[in-house]
Formats: C-alpha cells, sequence, structure tokens
C-alpha cells in the first residue's frame, strides 16, 4: 500500500507543481518518490549519476541553446521577416504560419502567430481562428527533430531520425484532417501590405533547416550523438547571431528572455524520474496489472497529456510504465510512435494547456466551443491510431 500511495502522492506534486515549473515539479516528484521507496545512499547515488552523466548534460545542453536560437530569430526580426514575406493564399499562410512559430520555443508563442491569423480577415470565425492556431501551431513540431521529439526519444531510446520517419505518416493524415476540417472552404489571397524579399524568406529557413542538417552530417563522424547534437545547435546559434546581424550586447537579452537554464534543468530532472522510478518496487507491481499495451499507449497516454497539459511529461510517467508491464523489448519504435502521437493529440485538446488558454483568450473564444470544434479531428486521431495498434502490436 505504501509504495502506490508513495506513487501516486508523486504524480498529484507533479501535476501540481507542473503548473508553475515543470522541471521543478519532476525534480521534487523524483526526489519524493526516491525518499519513501530507497535508501538514501540509492537515491544520492542515483541522483549523482544522472547529473553527471555526459549523455544527458549534453542533451540539456543542447535543448537549452535550441531556445537561445528561437531567441535570436525573433530579437533579431529574422522570424518576423519570414513571416511578412508568406505571400501565398490565405489556406496556406493560416497553415504554415502558426506552424512555424510551434518549431521554436518561445515563450508566448501562440501570442506571436495569433495576431499573423488575424491579418487573413474578419470573415473567419473566432473559434475556427482559435482551432487553426492550436493544430497547426503543435503539428509540425510533431515531426521536427528538434522539438519535443528529441528528449521524448532519447527516453525511449530510440534515434530521433528514426523515429520522425515512424511518424511522418501519421503526420500527413493528421495535417490532412486540420486541412479538411479547418483550411477547406477558406478562399483568396493573403493582403500584401509588404514588398516581396526572396532573401528574407530564405535567410530564417535556411536558419531553422540548419540545426538538424548539421546534426545529421555529424552523426557520420566518430563522436557522441550528443557532442554532434550540440556542435550543430551551436553553429545554428552563432549562423543566426551573424545573419540576425546580432552583437555581443544582444546575448544577455536574449538569454534573460529565453531562461536557457529552466529547458536544461527540465532535461535533467526527466531523467532523474524515469532513474528513480525504475529502481523503486512500483515497476514490478504495475507489472501485475491488468491493462493491454493498445489501452496503455492510446487511452491512458491520451489522458494523462490531457489532464497534465504536458508532452514531456507524460512520456516520462508513460516509458517506465510500459517498460514495467511489458519489458523493454516490446518498446518498440512502433509502440513510441504510437505513445507520442497519442500523447500530442490528447495535449493539443487540454484545456490546461498554456497556448489553448491563451489563443482562446485572445481571439474571445471557450473551452466548449473550441472542443465542439476540434474533437471531431482528434477522435479521428486517436482511431487511426487505435487501428495502427491492432496491426502493428
Amino acid at each position: 500500500m505504501q509504495i502506490w500511495l508513495s506513487f501516486l502522492i508523486a504524480l498529484v506534486i507533479i501535476l501540481f507543481i507542473a503548473r508553475k515549473s515543470l522541471w521543478l515539479a519532476l525534480f521534487i516528484g523524483s526526489l519524493f518518490l526516491g525518499s519513501v521507496n530507497l535508501s538514501f545512499r540509492d537515491l544520492y547515488s542515483i541522483t549523482f549519476h544522472t547529473i553527471t552523466d555526459q549523455q544527458i548534460v549534453l542533451l540539456a545542453t543542447a535543448v537549452g541553446i535550441i531556445s537561445l536560437i528561437g531567441g535570436g530569430l525573433q530579437i533579431s526580426g529574422l522570424l518576423q521577416d519570414l513571416v511578412n514575406n508568406l505571400q501565398v493564399k490565405r489556406k496556406v499562410f493560416l497553415g504554415f504560419a502558426p506552424a512555424l512559430m510551434g518549431l521554436l520555443p518561445i515563450p508566448g508563442g501562440a501570442l506571436l502567430s495569433a495576431p499573423m491569423l488575424n491579418r487573413c480577415g474578419k470573415d473567419i470565425s473566432p473559434v475556427t481562428y482559435t482551432s487553426i492556431n492550436i493544430w497547426f501551431r503543435h503539428i509540425l513540431i510533431l515531426i521536427y527533430p528538434l522539438g519535443a521529439l528529441l528528449p521524448c526519444s532519447k527516453m525511449g531510446n530510440f534515434n530521433v531520425y528514426t523515429a520522425m520517419l515512424y511518424i511522418f505518416p501519421i503526420f500527413i493524415i493528421l495535417f490532412y484532417l486540420g486541412y479538411y476540417f479547418y483550411l477547406r472552404q477558406i478562399k483568396g489571397e493573403m493582403p500584401r501590405p509588404f514588398k516581396f524579399d526572396k532573401k528574407k524568406l530564405i535567410i530564417p529557413l535556411m536558419i531553422i533547416l540548419s540545426a538538424p542538417i548539421i546534426h545529421t552530417i555529424l552523426n557520420f563522424a566518430p563522436i557522441l550523438d550528443e557532442a554532434a547534437l550540440v556542435t550543430a545547435v551551436l553553429i545554428t546559434l552563432i549562423i543566426t547571431f551573424l545573419f540576425g546581424k546580432l552583437t555581443f550586447r544582444h546575448i544577455l537579452p536574449v538569454i534573460n528572455k529565453m531562461k536557457p537554464w529552466r529547458y536544461f534543468l527540465i532535461i535533467i530532472s526527466i531523467f532523474l524520474f524515469l532513474k528513480i522510478f525504475q529502481a523503486t518496487e512500483i515497476s514490478a507491481r504495475i507489472s501485475l496489472l491488468n491493462f493491454s499495451q493498445g489501452f496503455l499507449l492510446i487511452v491512458i497516454a491520451g489522458s494523462l497529456s490531457f489532464v497534465s497539459g504536458r508532452v514531456q511529461l507524460a512520456i516520462s510517467i508513460l516509458i517506465p510504465i510500459f517498460l514495467a508491464k511489458f519489458g523493454a523489448e516490446q518498446f518498440t519504435i512502433k509502440a513510441f510512435v504510437i505513445m507520442y502521437t497519442a500523447v500530442y493529440l490528447g495535449y493539443m485538446i487540454s484545456p490546461i494547456h498554456a497556448w489553448v488558454i491563451v489563443t482562446m483568450e485572445y481571439f474571445k473564444t471557450t473551452y466548449w466551443q473550441f472542443v465542439k470544434q476540434a474533437y471531431l479531428p482528434t477522435l479521428i486521431g486517436f482511431l487511426i491510431l487505435y487501428l495502427l495498434a491492432l496491426l502493428t502490436l
């Protein structure tokens, strides 16, 4: 009873504190779980080895640098240049603009993309604008290798680019669902208040894509994958400063704006929770419960992200549960992809998802108005995952 109670209390602690700070929530929840179920010596050993693990520290460093790239693009104006030169049909702009914003961990990112959508005219309802901003803001990051997929795939011990390729067909389906339900009926061209500048379109796109391209090339070199990742994002950060015409005096403003230590600490605390969980007897107890892989990968995964409003938090809880119940040999790349996508679908309609709340507030809509429009494509997405689970697991 003590084991189960400690696990439930740890989850409550994590879910409660995560509303303010994800890294702090996972750190405190991990230490609570470990202090109840492990000896002080074991808890200290796990904590010490986690925070000094070279691969984990390098991964955390890379994620922190990625946030600085986003800040550099924003402060330099390169991101605005990109959007201003997307002189395309309205439906293309509505899908592409929030998707590009979603690629970068920019604070208040939903509030950056929402005003851009307003440029498309008043003939589109506020609830449709809300659904478009939320759906397409997250759809491209589903497969972007330097977004949430990076730490989540590392947690599952999968290559991020392998995971990306397996998710790509699902991404195409979800993109089409968004197009069919939200964009299909929208006609006309975007207004063109700015003179088109091809250079201002290509440069920020090049920067956004450069990190994964450099990382892929460096993977062929005989160096640690995480070291290659840090090198790739550092080069991209330098490119951002060069093309954005940023100088040394801009470094502190970018750091203060993005607070990269938060992203660093999130990665450290995620792996701390994973390692402490796996060291407790909770794993053995969970393996005795009666539920199927599909139920865990789809229903529990979607529900957990829905109630937490977090992707990485949900994955950090789900992976050790899966390993405890079904074993590492059953945790295939297909199982991971189904879990990860289910988490994303639950996350995109979560009532405590920060960008859902911010977008609804901006467009003056209610959660129920949003859900009435968003539930059908989301439900279809879950049904597709269920069919995939039946066919592949």
